[in-house]
């Protein structure tokens, strides 16, 4: 059991439930109850099948704090302050530090002087760390075998409600990353 679920399913030696079991709630109907059973689902669907990520992540020497930094860094090629980065993370400012001497430590990230301020630092990816985030990011985007398992149809419709979701679920269906090597 795991809270209110009977679990029965297995993806990659984690187990998911095989429904929803949901607490009767008076003062939650409708859509109200249907998102809570959809983000329940997907919440474990991505926890159950977080190995098969951590793997690729794993074979290329990162951790998930790693591929993070690489994703957060990745889509501005001039850079960003350090201050954006906390500020995105929601975090202390020793721990960006710490984050991103780790990629420096590996020729992964480099810090710049930023063009106007010159109290602040500007982080960017390296090329050696641009050609590691393709390659990640290739692997980070690739479906789990557990969602592979639902009809074309199914997906389909998946697909079409999550590029409804707020935020950055609206991107095309094929992730968009830079080219590697242009500055």
């Amino acid at each position: 059991m795991l809270g209110s679920f009977q679990l029965s399913d297995c993806i990659n030696d984690r187990v998911l439930p095989r429904r929803l079991a949901v607490p009767y709630d008076p003062d939650m109907a409708g859509k109200q109850r249907a998102a809570q059973e959809a983000w329940r689902a997907i919440f474990d669907f991505i926890v159950a099948t977080s190995a098969e990520r951590n793997a690729a992540l794993g074979r290329a020497g990162l951790t998930p704090n790693d591929a993070r930094t690489l994703a957060s860094i990745a889509p501005i090629a001039k850079g960003r302050s350090m201050r954006s980065l906390a500020d995105e993370w929601r975090c202390d400012a020793s721990t960006v530090t710490w984050m991103v001497d780790r990629l420096e430590a590996r020729g992964l990230a480099e810090r710049r002087p930023h063009p106007s301020d010159r109290r602040s630092r500007l982080v960017a990816l390296t090329p050696a760390g641009d050609r590691l985030w393709a390659q990640i990011e290739r692997a980070a985007y690739r479906p789990p075998r557990g969602l592979l398992e639902l009809s074309e149809r199914d997906l389909r419709s998946l697909r079409d409600a999550v590029m409804n979701l707020p935020t950055g679920s609206r991107r095309s269906s094929a992730p968009q990353s830079r080219k590697v090597g242009s500055r």
